[in-house]
Order: structure tokens, then C-alpha cells, then sequence
């Protein structure tokens, strides 16, 4: 049996797997768990012309557009919720600078299950009358091979390169996503099978035993990790469930510079560019603003208990 390798590296490194031009799915939802650390070294790094494919972005691609790193976004939503519209997103694409490709938000979800399952497309039956098909040519009519309904033809998601953020993995790339979670952990879960090169951010690298004990939550198994990176506060300012939660001021912050081209290049300056990595980005914030946004630990001490039914089919 060949000896398990480390998948362990650092963000640099890892951001390096994502070429210009690169198609890539960031993980997370409008303005929840993405892997922000992450973004902010792409945009470090000087990426340009990617693709970014998604269900319903937010301040990932936002920060992206704004940092001049995009070409297109093929995605059912774009802002920043509470927080307002998606402003640099938004410039871009009215200056003409970015190309803008519109999905339902549940069809946007079955392209990654496309992807997961191989399928050249993903059929469905709902759209007649929708103007989505008249603004996106992609989307392919035809007809039922056992009924003759008319059906459309949804292409594939087909990232080249997923990046997520999660809480819990181990040195080879086994991911834990807690049991109880919401909509972005599950469709983190969904894009990390959607693809060939996957890349994970975590909150705290755990040894392997951890993981044994806890193996009901390794949704994310070391083979389908191409490399893990340890970033606390990695997703910052967005929540991570059961970690931590928004920094409501450093999103008003950012929403606040993102009026003007000239505003944002500032928030860049002072929280990108003007500084070495991840950890000085920390020091910029202030471990005095990040330490009061914590919040209870997502795993349990213990493993949940485990009831088997007895001989009549009942749990004890």
C-alpha cells in the first residue's frame, strides 16, 4: 500500500495552481464562507481573465472585478445583500469590461451536479417564457426522447479549479463539514466533486486521529483534494458557521470605498496590496475586531452516538 502524502501548502503556493484564464467556482454564498484570504492573494498575485462560475456570489466576486482580475461571471446573482448592490461588480459590467452570463439560481446548482455526474448537460423543464433563454445562448432546446416535451438543455459548470473554505481538515486533505450546517456548506460539498484540481482553505489543520474520530463529517475525503492550506480567519469578513461570525463594520467598511474605482483601490492598498500575506492582513484588522465575532465550536467533544436498531427494528 503506497504511503499517504502531505497535501499541506502555503496560500502562495496554492493560489499558484489558478492560471490567467483559469474557469474556477468559488466556494461559499452571497456573503457567506468564502475563501477570502485566498481571493486576496490572487488578486496579490496579479491574476487576470478568469472565468468565475458560480449559484449566487457576492463580495468574492465583487473584490475580483474590482481588482481587475475577471473577464467573465456565469452566475444567477451578484451583490452583497444587506449590504447593497455589488458595486465594482457592477461598473465593470455596465463599462462593458466583464461579460455577464444569467442561470436560475436552481439551475445555476444543477450545472455542479452536471459536472459531479460526468453528464454533458442537465435537462430542464421549467423555462418556457423565460428570457433567460433569449440572453443566453448556451441554453439548448429539444425534445423529450421518450415523451417529445420540449426540454432545455443546461451546460455543465465544468470548473477547472474549485477553491472552498471550511473549518477542519487534516495534513492530507480530508476536509470535516459539521452535521448541522445551512446551504453554503452543502454546496461547498456539491463543488468539491464537481471538479479535477480542488483546493481547501481551513481554519485549523487537526491531526488525522481527529478526523478518524469524527469520520460521519469527512464529507470532503483526502482523494479529492489536490492541496489544503491552514488560514484562520481565512474567510474574514464573511461568517464561517460555528466559528465565527460577520464583521458588519468591515463590510460597511468595504461597501462604503466600493463607490468609486479610486475609493476601492484604496481599501486595496491598505488591506491587499500594501501588505506581505494573510497574517499581516490580521494585523491590519486587529485581533481586537476579530476576537469578539467568535462563536461556539461546530464539533463536538465526543462523537455523536450512534443508535443501531434492536431486534425489532426500533432505536434503544
Amino acid at each position: 500500500m503506497p504511503e499517504r502524502t502531505s497535501k499541506l501548502c502555503p496560500l502562495r503556493d496554492a493560489a499558484e495552481l489558478v492560471k490567467d484564464g483559469a474557469r474556477i467556482a468559488i466556494g461559499g454564498f452571497a456573503i457567506y464562507q468564502h475563501p477570502m484570504a485566498f481571493l486576496h492573494e490572487l488578486v496579490r498575485q496579479g491574476r487576470r481573465d478568469l472565468t468565475v462560475v458560480g449559484v449566487a456570489n457576492g463580495n468574492d466576486v465583487d473584490l475580483l472585478a474590482g481588482a481587475g482580475c475577471l473577464k467573465r461571471v456565469e452566475s444567477s446573482y451578484v451583490g452583497l445583500e444587506k449590504y447593497g448592490l455589488a458595486r465594482n461588480f457592477r461598473r465593470k459590467v455596465e463599462n462593458g469590461e466583464l461579460e455577464i452570463v444569467d442561470y436560475p439560481e436552481l439551475l445555476s446548482w444543477d450545472r455542479f451536479r452536471a459536472s459531479q455526474e460526468n453528464m454533458t448537460f442537465w435537462p430542464a423543464s421549467f423555462l418556457g417564457g423565460s428570457d433567460i433563454l433569449r440572453y443566453n445562448p448556451d441554453i439548448k432546446e429539444f425534445p423529450c426522447p421518450l415523451t417529445g416535451r420540449r426540454l432545455w438543455a443546461v451546460p455543465p459548470a465544468a470548473p477547472e479549479v474549485v477553491v472552498i473554505h471550511a473549518i477542519l481538515g487534516d495534513t492530507y486533505g480530508n476536509v470535516l463539514v459539521p452535521s448541522r450546517r445551512l446551504l453554503p456548506q452543502s454546496l461547498d460539498i456539491t463543488l468539491s466533486r464537481s471538479c479535477d484540481t480542488l483546493i481547501v482553505t481551513v481554519e485549523r489543520i487537526v491531526d488525522t486521529d481527529e478526523i478518524v474520530r469524527l469520520a460521519h463529517l469527512n464529507e470532503i475525503p483526502a482523494f479529492r483534494t489536490t492541496c489544503i492550506v491552514e488560514v484562520p480567519w481565512g474567510a474574514h469578513p464573511c461568517p464561517v458557521l460555528g466559528h465565527y461570525r460577520t464583521d458588519d463594520a468591515h463590510f460597511r467598511e468595504y461597501t462604503g470605498s466600493s463607490h468609486t474605482d479610486e475609493g476601492f483601490q484604496d481599501y486595496l492598498e491598505r488591506y491587499v496590496y500594501g501588505i506581505r500575506d494573510h497574517a499581516a492582513y490580521l494585523e491590519a484588522v486587529g485581533m481586537e475586531t476579530l476576537t469578539p465575532l467568535k462563536t461556539g465550536d461546530a464539533f463536538p467533544a465526543e462523537p455523536s452516538r450512534q443508535y443501531l436498531p434492536d431486534k425489532r427494528g426500533a432505536a434503544p
